[in-house]
């Protein structure tokens, strides 16, 4: 009971700071001229974000910072992808070492330890899970709602969280739903790459701790989702010579433009990532 109250406390500390200090970063975000630049091609409800401020997800995390700033320099596209991959990679081995716990080579839901495998899987892990949370951030509420129940689901549903482990994630958890309440629709704050990214590489590590690296994703089922679709357009377009699957991707913009809210994607896709959260909570008892 006093760990779960502890629990609490730090998410509510975190909570009211944030939502204190979030004025305060809308306006210096403004003032720095720290707007979104929107793609041409997405919908056209998009079009009138542009110039929001983004990375407000500075307030919780600092990775991605460099994408952002490249972004606001030159356009949407930011880092380029031959950069921007081995740039990641080689970020993750420092968090992979760091996730590295007793017995980390020993993982829920295969019988054997990895050994030296660990370290390739767990890097593939971290910026598997960074870029899918960064490529579902793109509309209002969605990827920080859903970033916020996979943080619950490692406090709390999945088995064997330590004392630290749950503290960052409520500390993470409270100063996420202080973003939301600014980054409902109508957002006036992105987090940009640099809380999207840095988010992505926090979940995995948390996992990787717990020994659920094989569990990611379930446990992210939505952002898996939203990753794959843009994989097979993308592998189905240059295989069909222009040919697409989805209207648009990732996939929350197709819904958009089947004339979904972006209210209406958010929640739906939030109780899909929850339900993804318990079946993961669930998988991970049956196999402990």
């Amino acid at each position: 009971m006093t760990g779960i109250l502890l629990d609490g406390l730090t998410a509510a500390v975190s909570l009211l700071v944030a939502l204190a200090l979030y004025p305060l970063a809308i306006r210096l975000l403004r003032r720095a001229k720290a707007g979104q630049v929107i793609q041409a091609e997405l919908p056209a409800a998009h079009q009138m974000k542009a110039g929001t401020p983004t990375g407000g997800g500075m307030l919780f995390v600092a990775l991605g910072l460099a994408d952002d700033l490249r972004k606001l320099r030159i356009g949407s596209l930011g880092i380029p992808a031959r950069f921007k991959f081995p740039l990641q990679l080689l970020l993750a081995l420092p968090v992979a070492w760091l996730a590295h716990a007793e017995g980390a080579g020993r993982q829920l839901l295969v019988p054997f330890d990895l050994g030296w495998a660990y370290w390739p899987l767990a890097a593939v892990a971290l910026v598997g899970t960074a870029n899918a949370v960064n490529l579902t951030d793109g509309v209002d509420g969605l990827a920080g709602g859903l970033s916020a129940i996979a943080l619950a689901g490692v406090a709390f549903v999945l088995p064997g969280a330590l004392a630290g482990e749950r503290a960052l994630a409520m500390v993470l958890l409270g100063a996420l739903l202080a973003f939301l309440w600014f980054n409902r629709f109508p957002a006036r704050v992105f987090m940009g790459d640099v809380g999207s990214l840095g988010l992505g590489y926090a979940l995995a590590a948390m996992a990787i701790q717990q020994h659920a690296m094989f569990l990611l994703p379930l446990l992210g089922l939505v952002f898996v989702i939203e990753t794959l679709s843009v994989i097979i357009q993308v592998a189905y377009f240059k295989a069909s010579g222009g040919r697409r699957v989805f209207k648009m991707t990732p996939i929350h913009y197709t819904f958009q433009l089947e004339g979904w809210s972006e209210n209406r994607i958010a929640l739906s896709f939030w109780g899909a990532g929850a339900l993804a959260a318990a079946a993961s909570g669930w998988l991970a008892r049956l196999a402990a």
